[in-house]
C-alpha cells in the first residue's frame, strides 16, 4: 500500500517569468508591473518579479473567496513559521 501526501505538488498557475506574470494580471496591474520591472536595477529585478508573481497568484486563486471567508471567520488553518520555512527549504524554494 502507498500513501499520498496531504498537499500534492501542483504546477504554478502563473509561470515565474515576466511573460507569465504579465499575462495573469489585469491591464492596470500589468502596466504597473512592467513599469516597475523596467525601472528596476538588475539587482532589484528578482524582487519585483517575486512581488508581482505573488500578486498574480493571488489574483488567479480559484479559492480566493473561500480563503478570505475563512480568514475573516478565524477558521483558516495555520502553520508555524518554522514549519513553513522547513517546507520551503525541502521544496528548494527561497526562504529569505
Amino acid at each position: 500500500m502507498t500513501a499520498q501526501p496531504i498537499h500534492q505538488e501542483r504546477p504554478d498557475r502563473v509561470p515565474r517569468n515576466a511573460d507569465g506574470i504579465g499575462a495573469a494580471l489585469d491591464s492596470g496591474k500589468r502596466l504597473e508591473f512592467f513599469r516597475q520591472l523596467l525601472a528596476a536595477a538588475p539587482e532589484q529585478a528578482e524582487q519585483v518579479l517575486r512581488r508581482w508573481w505573488l500578486e498574480a497568484m493571488m489574483d488567479t486563486d480559484p479559492d480566493a473567496d473561500a480563503r478570505a471567508d475563512a480568514a475573516l471567520a478565524g477558521t483558516m488553518p495555520t502553520v508555524s513559521l518554522d514549519d513553513l520555512m522547513a517546507r520551503r527549504r525541502a521544496a528548494g524554494l527561497p526562504v529569505e
